[in-house]
């Protein structure tokens, strides 16, 4: 499988090590009343979806950067790829 790096354009898939669901982006605020239900759900509990699927994936052999992949899971096609500092700051996180 080829990872078209936004900045360093196609890269075999053996160079980086597969993290899993991009929503790991969204850690919960530690300080919220919930916070340990919040926890439990984004450290646990993980949909299985079958078709369009945004994954975090880091370029360990390269730049060390993490990206987030859109990703097919029935074809392994790859629609999208993004650098996930952005993807973080298009959600409100800004570190």
């Amino acid at each position: 499988m080829i990872i078209n790096h936004p900045l360093l354009g196609p890269r075999d898939a053996a160079e980086f090590v597969y993290l899993g669901d991009a929503s790991l982006i969204d850690r919960p605020d530690w300080q919220a009343e919930d916070a340990a239900e919040a926890f439990y759900e984004y450290g646990y509990l993980r949909d299985n979806p079958a078709g369009q699927h945004q994954e975090l994936w880091y370029h360990e052999q390269g730049d060390r950067s993490w990206l987030v992949v859109t990703r097919d899971t029935l074809t392994h096609e790859i629609s999208k790829v993004e650098m996930a500092r952005d993807v973080a700051r298009s959600r409100g996180r800004s570190k």
